[in-house]
Parts: C-alpha cells; sequence; structure tokens
C-alpha cells in the first residue's frame, strides 16, 4: 500500500519531513476493522508527534488520527461491522496513523461515519469530536439538558478545531452560557456561528471581559490553547469550586494558585482510553454514534475549515505548516490519493 511518513524530525518545509513510500498491507487481529482511506484531516498532534518521533528507513514513521474510509475487512471479535461499512474515527497514537491507503483501527473506537456528510466532512470530526465531548462531559462534568442551567461555559481558543467542536456539543446537549474567546475578525464571526453566545479576546485580561459581560466569573473552563500564557488569568476567572479542564502541552502549571477557590483541575487526552485499553474504551464508539446521529439530524455541523487536496506529501506538508502557524480556523482535511 501507498503510505505517507518520515523518519527524521525535519521542518514542515523540508522536502523529507513527509515522503511517500511503499508499506506492507496491514492484517487486521481479532478486534480490528482494515479501512480503506478516503478522507484524512490534519491535528496539532500530527505535528507535535512529527518533531517528536524517530523512525527508520525500514519504517518510517506514520502520522494521522483522523480517517474516513470503507470497512475492507472485519476481525473475528468486530462483529459490529460488516465489509463495505462506511465508518470514521480518531484511531490510536500507539499503532499507525491514518496517513495511508490501508489502515488498521480497533472497532471499539470506530463508528459508522454520519450517512449526510462526505469522507472529506467525515473525516473532521472525529478526533476534535471525542476530545470536545471527553472534555466538556467527562472531565468538566458539564450539566446536560438543563434548561434553567446557570452554567458559564469559557472555551479558550473557541475557533480551532476542537474548540469549534465544543461550542456546537456545549450549545446542542447542555444549556450553558457560551462564551469562546477569539482575537481575528474571521475567527469571531466563526465562533458566533457555531453558536457561542459570546465572544471574547483572549489577548486581553480574561477575567476582565468576563465581567465586562456580567457574568462575574466561569464555572467551568475549557482551556484548548495558550494555557501557560493565561494560566492566571484562568484561575482569576474562575468562580469558586469550579473546574478547569486542559488539553494543550504547558511547561509547568502552579496548581497551588486553584487552593483558594477550591477550583479543580482536569486534564484530557483522547488517547487514553485506547492506549490504555481502559474497561469503557468503547465509549468512543458510543460517542462517534452519537455525533453522527446529531450530525444527520442538521444539529451539528462538520468543521471542516479548509480542503487541501488528495493526500500528497506537499499537501500534508502544506497542512503541518498552516497549524503550526497557529492561524487557521476550523480542520484541514486531504482526500483521495494519486
Amino acid at each position: 500500500m501507498k503510505a505517507i511518513g518520515y523518519v527524521t524530525s525535519r521542518p514542515a518545509d523540508s522536502p523529507d519531513a513527509l515522503f511517500a513510500f511503499e508499506a506492507p498491507n496491514p492484517v487486521p487481529g481479532p478486534r480490528d476493522l482494515l479501512v480503506r482511506v478516503k478522507a484524512i484531516s490534519v491535528n496539532p498532534v500530527d505535528t507535535k508527534v512529527r518533531m517528536r518521533r524517530q523512525g527508520t528507513a525500514e519504517a518510517p514513521v506514520i502520522l494521522g488520527w483522523d480517517a474516513a474510509g470503507v470497512v475492507e475487512a472485519v476481525g473475528a471479535d468486530a462483529g459490529a461491522f460488516a465489509v463495505g461499512d462506511e465508518v470514521y474515527y480518531a484511531g490510536a497514537i500507539t499503532r499507525p496513523g491514518t496517513n495511508a491507503e490501508l489502515h488498521l483501527v480497533d472497532a471499539r473506537i470506530a463508528a459508522r461515519k454520519p450517512r449526510t456528510l462526505s469522507f472529506a466532512e467525515a473525516a473532521a470530526l472525529p478526533l476534535t469530536a471525542l476530545t470536545a465531548y471527553e472534555s466538556l462531559f467527562d472531565r468538566l462534568r458539564l450539566p446536560r439538558g438543563i434548561a434553567d442551567d446557570k452554567t458559564v461555559l469559557l472555551i479558550v481558543g473557541a475557533a480551532g478545531g476542537v474548540g469549534s467542536m465544543a461550542v456546537q456539543l456545549a450549545r446542542r446537549l447542555a444549556s450553558a452560557t457560551i462564551v469562546g474567546t477569539a482575537s481575528r475578525p474571521e475567527s469571531i464571526a466563526w465562533v458566533k456561528e457555531l453558536g457561542a453566545d459570546h465572544v471574547i479576546d483572549h489577548t486581553k485580561p480574561l477575567a476582565g471581559e468576563l465581567k465586562a459581560l456580567g457574568l462575574g466569573g466561569a464555572h467551568r473552563i475549557f482551556s484548548i490553547t495558550g494555557t501557560h500564557q493565561h494560566w492566571p488569568q484562568l484561575v482569576e476567572a474562575l468562580v469558586p469550586q469550579g473546574a478547569i479542564c486542559v488539553i494543550d502541552d504547558p511547561a509547568a502549571l502552579d496548581a497551588t494558585l486553584l487552593k483558594p477557590k477550591s477550583g479543580a483541575l482536569a486534564w484530557e487526552s483522547m488517547f487514553t482510553r485506547s492506549m490504555f485499553e481502559t474497561p469503557d474504551m468503547d465509549t468512543q464508539h458510543r460517542i462517534l454514534s452519537e455525533v453522527a446521529g446529531l450530525v444527520d439530524e442538521g444539529l451539528l455541523r462538520t468543521t471542516l475549515g479548509a480542503h487541501f487536496g488528495p493526500i500528497t506529501p506537499d499537501n500534508l506538508r502544506r497542512a503541518h505548516l498552516a497549524l503550526e502557524s497557529g492561524r487557521s480556523i476550523g480542520k484541514i482535511v486531504l482526500e483521495g490519493w494519486e
């Protein structure tokens, strides 16, 4: 099969940062689906792993943790699926990635893709939908479906892939007041369009911005990006006994700042369930199935922000550069093989 990968970490604009090569066709295990990949999307984790993990000439690293495709083979213990099913998923960071024509995924973390979406539109969703859903409802324990809920939810970095899904999921599944952060006219418009009640500028003091809205503070804070930079402001903006969920990689955080408010700090990694094969690993199958249903009902939309064309080394390098710029809106998707 054709695959795209690398051997040694290089800047994204280097010709050998990502290259095409031939790899053996993978063989499914008992719980696996063998999927012919039709479309992928690119996430910040791709760029981070590219600069941290090294491969060999015999086994280049294959990145990619979002895919939509068609099932070609089903393992003996993955009977909920059948050959020909159209699926979408985010995969596991401990296995080769989705930047390949054929890919293996554990059936417990895959689901049938939304019927109303193309492969490209569906590929934009899995990793960000799972991260946003787990952060809001598993880590922050955001109340679901309470009409008179007074919770204020602050989403820092609301215009990116995860933020775009978090705004939508909070709008559709909860009744909190949603405050997203964005700083450019186009990103502010995007966050408002997705359903945020308010958008504030994360280049300004967050606590002051919330007070200017008459909200006082936030009961739940979802910090997607810039956590180290914003940390004192996040703690100041948090109401007593509130909670903060973090998904980026701050060098260090002074958790003692939370003590006077009895504030809770939670971490979210979408890969935890698959990495440790937790007893509730199939929760990700259920989340993706719920998301697909909401999409097909017209209650959620794809967060595809840009389509970069077919899955080629040049287009993948361009996608990595765009993500590393920190200015992309929504998700970058590639579709089809040359």
